[in-house]
């Protein structure tokens, strides 16, 4: 992973950016456990167990655009989460990650539109476990992090939905890793 990061680094390096605020990769992982202020992923219900394990990567691409890479392992065999970039850090309460991450924010929050909620303005890492309740998934995206940053990854409890109305939702929040993108 740290021979990923350093040739990632060095493109970046090579090929900067014209952006307000450099791009920069994003890395976290760790353990959910319950909340403390040292815990890096959180977990709020029992359907992301204590001791599951998760990888956040976020990625700068050289067009300008951000790759960001799930992995996690220990969940529950053979089913359905939703995940997506947050605003805020976890805390306590699953509430204190805020809103997602838009690119363009709407107006109007909670965001339910299509317009704004969608995996091209939001960044959705919807999962589907194997038998090992092991998961991977990515999204790539045609913007950077710059002047504004998200700060976690939530876990869902299902897949993201799409229709007006209900866009971008996806259950309630049971777990939640601090990614400083």
């Amino acid at each position: 992973m740290k021979t990923f990061a350093v040739a990632v680094a060095a493109t970046l390096l090579l090929t900067g950016t014209a952006q307000a605020e450099p791009a920069h990769v994003a890395h976290a992982s760790g353990k959910f456990e319950k909340f403390s202020e040292t815990a890096k992923a959180v977990t709020y219900d029992e359907k992301v167990p204590s001791g599951a394990k998760v990888l956040v990567l976020g990625v700068p691409t050289i067009s300008g655009g951000t790759t960001v890479i799930l992995t996690l392992k220990g969940l529950l065999p053979n089913r359905a989460y939703g995940a997506h970039v947050h605003v805020n850090k976890c805390g306590k309460e699953p509430a204190a990650a805020g809103p997602h991450f838009q690119h363009v924010v709407d107006p109007k929050q909670p965001s339910v539109d299509p317009a704004y909620a969608n995996p091209h303005n939001e960044i959705w890492l919807d999962v589907h476990t194997d038998g090992h309740g092991f998961a991977y998934t990515s999204s790539t995206v045609d913007w950077q992090f710059t002047d504004r940053h998200a700060q976690s990854v939530v876990v869902h409890n299902e897949h993201t939905h799409t229709k007006p109305g209900e866009a971008g939702t996806a259950g309630p929040r049971l777990a939640c890793v601090n990614v400083q993108f």
